[in-house]
């Protein structure tokens, strides 16, 4: 095998598909990236067993051929190589040679035998949506999935794909996210997609009006964007009923300023750590909504007024980053806070329409029963 390509142009694409490389797998080969040189384009593999992604790029292929090499090792090497073009060239020895201007490598290739072909997934098309959208329905949603393996389903993101619509939901037993978008689907089908699916997703995105073309079963879901393929497996399990926990009244609404929600959110959490985790006490009323804590460290009061409130003043504990993830991936100038009493999951939403729903579980006090 023998290739030339210019080094820009392989560099990203062997950063891109890397995205699906652990650097400690069982299996050395998925350790790293599969290149396979035909025609006139060079394709390029990462794989991790759950999660492949694929790019081709265009090449001058002197020999064709295919090869497994170093991930890590090969893409510092490109990246730091002159411009214009680097050749890469298979010896007989299973050596790879990678050389640009007067600079040469010589390390070990793997053999592109041992390299598992990704799982044909019979994925279905379900529908195309632009990049703007698929980065807004992430970016809105990802900080609330969970971290914890126990409940495997909630460690990544449900899909609920219906004709005409397209919802999105995240959780992790404290706080809740969901996003609804009017778009034009093929299938009517309920996927959970690992959230690590969706971060590096995320990273590959091109621009704001790039179609993303999904495909789904019930294993499997395709992402094809900005010149790359994503297949992931699905998660498997029951996700939680998110339609009955959303609360259907409310006793107070209050609307907020968020960004002055969040200066004083952040300046009363100087006080609390990972360690001492107090929840901040927080007063809605008319007049001004009061931002109490105190922990080992300190106390702090801080107030400010409300853009408007309807209802009951209310008391209620909230748990700092809880709330302060709700506010700032939001990216609301304004939100509204829908709350139904001290111990009832308080609901964010923005101050006209349902762009989207947040839940947050208040933090019982400890003088509380």
């Amino acid at each position: 095998m023998k290739f030339e390509c210019e080094k820009t142009l392989l560099a990203s694409a062997i950063e891109g598909v890397s995205r699906a490389i652990t650097n400690r797998s069982a299996i050395p080969v998925l350790e790293g990236v599969y290149l396979k040189a035909e025609g006139f384009n060079l394709t390029l593999t990462g794989y991790d067993m759950e999660m492949g992604i694929t790019t081709t790029i265009e090449c001058n292929v002197l020999v064709p051929g295919e090869t497994v090499l170093e991930a890590k090792l090969l893409l510092s090497m490109v990246s730091r190589m002159p411009a214009g073009d680097v050749r890469i060239e298979l010896t007989d020895e299973g050596q790879a040679i990678i050389s640009g201007g007067v600079a040469e490598f010589e390390i070990p290739a793997l053999n592109a035998s041992d390299y598992p072909s990704l799982p044909v997934t019979g994925a279905d098309n379900t529908m195309t949506i632009p990049t703007s959208m698929m980065r807004e329905l992430i970016e809105k949603t990802i900080y609330a999935v969970s971290q914890d393996d126990k409940k495997p389903a909630h460690t990544g993101e449900l899909f609920v794909i219906e004709p005409g619509s397209l919802t999105i939901v995240a959780l992790d037993g404290y706080r809740l996210a969901i996003i609804q978008r009017d778009v034009e689907c093929t299938r009517d089908i309920r996927i959970i997609i690992p959230a690590k699916t969706l971060q590096e997703l995320l990273k590959i995105l091109g621009g704001p009006e790039d179609p993303v073309k999904i495909d789904a079963n019930r294993r499997y879901v395709v992402f094809t964007t900005n010149g790359y393929t994503i297949m992931s497996r699905l998660i498997e399990g029951d996700f939680l009923s998110y339609e009955t926990v959303i609360p259907k009244e409310k006793r107070t609404r209050v609307v907020v300023d968020c960004r002055t929600f969040i200066n004083v959110i952040e300046r009363c959490s100087l006080i609390i750590t990972e360690r001492l985790k107090n929840p901040l006490r927080i007063t809605f009323a008319e007049d001004k909504i009061t931002v109490r804590c105190q922990t080992p460290l300190g106390k702090v009061v801080d107030e400010f007024p409300p853009v408007k409130l309807e209802g009951d003043p209310v008391e209620i504990g909230f748990n700092n980053r809880y709330l302060l993830d709700a506010l700032r991936y939001s990216k609301c100038e304004r939100m509204a806070l829908e709350i139904n009493g001290p111990l009832s999951p308080v609901k964010l939403l923005p101050e006209e329409g349902k762009d989207f729903i947040y839940l947050v579980l208040p933090v019982r006090f400890k003088n509380e029963g």
